[in-house]
């Protein structure tokens, strides 16, 4: 942990950092969007095979899509941390 504080610490005045934040922050919402795609496609497909059990598979889905944009806000604000501390 100290290390990643001294790296920080040393990149602040640098404008690479602030790419760094930018590329990480479009990454996240990059990488949420097609994974959340992925979810409701295979949804789909899953309520199309098995009709009935439409609520199990929708509620899956939702606590999928939440857990991913978890991962996804956590990295923007890792990102933000880096361009901002």
């Amino acid at each position: 942990m100290i290390s990643l504080l001294i790296i920080l610490q040393v990149a602040e005045g640098v404008g690479l950092a602030k790419l760094g934040a930018g590329l990480g922050a479009g990454i996240a919402a990059i990488a949420a969007g097609i994974g959340i795609g992925r979810i409701g496609g295979s949804a789909m497909e899953a309520i199309a095979r098995q009709p009935e059990s439409v609520g199990d598979i929708r509620s899956n889905m939702i606590v999928a899509a939440a857990l991913i944009e978890g991962v996804a806000f956590f990295a923007l604000v890792v990102s933000f941390l880096i361009l901002f501390v």
